[in-house]
């Protein structure tokens, strides 16, 4: 597999080989052991799917909060998209940065989003499916989230992104300064 690490302490994106012929192609997406010993031991525990029928659908930035704080492992299986995250954790050296990766269907690229960032992402083409396991379950409780648009984080969006296309969810989200000390860098 071809790996990126990043400024971001702890995000990796990687691209799994494919093995083609005149049928198509073949690619191991997922294997626990490559993933223990390149990324972290995480039990993935759930997976999450959904489908974004407009470009320019923003989604997020999501988060859990303990005890079902959640790492992400992220790909697209239909489309492109462009995915977002943002350090929340307080006392990382990156607490408040952001970056973004394009993931594409045809690429099959993944991106590992630890816990203690700030999720989301941007459909840059029609009916994109987002796949991510997690590494917690889903809590109603412990679901945060915060602004897409914070100025003071400056998330550079494709041009595509439309905020009328925005849950009523995620029209609300407080900023990064209003968020409660949620992550602390080390602990997550």
């Amino acid at each position: 597999m071809l790996i990126e690490r990043f400024e971001l302490p702890d995000v990796v994106h990687f691209e799994p080989k494919k093995f083609g012929d005149h049928r198509g192609y073949f690619s191991e997406i997922f294997r626990k052991d490559w993933f223990s010993e390149n990324i972290g031991d995480f039990d993935l525990i759930q997976e999450n799917q959904s489908l974004s029928a407009s470009s320019g659908t923003v989604r997020g930035l999501h988060f859990q909060t303990a005890p079902f704080a959640q790492g992400k492992l992220v790909r697209c299986l239909s489309g492109a998209l462009v995915d977002v995250i943002v350090d929340i954790r307080r006392g990382s050296p990156a607490y408040g940065h952001w970056m973004a990766v394009e993931l594409t269907a045809e690429r099959g690229n993944q991106l590992w989003v630890p816990p203690g960032f700030a999720h989301g992402f941007c459909t840059i083409q029609p009916n994109t499916i987002l796949c991510y396991k997690v590494t917690a379950y889903y809590s109603v409780e412990n679901d945060k989230g915060m602004a897409w648009d914070d100025p003071a984080v400056g998330i550079e969006w494709p041009s595509v992104a439309n905020p009328e296309l925005l849950s009523a969810k995620d029209k609300v989200q407080p900023t990064l300064a209003e968020l409660p000390p949620y992550f602390s860098y080390g602990a997550c």
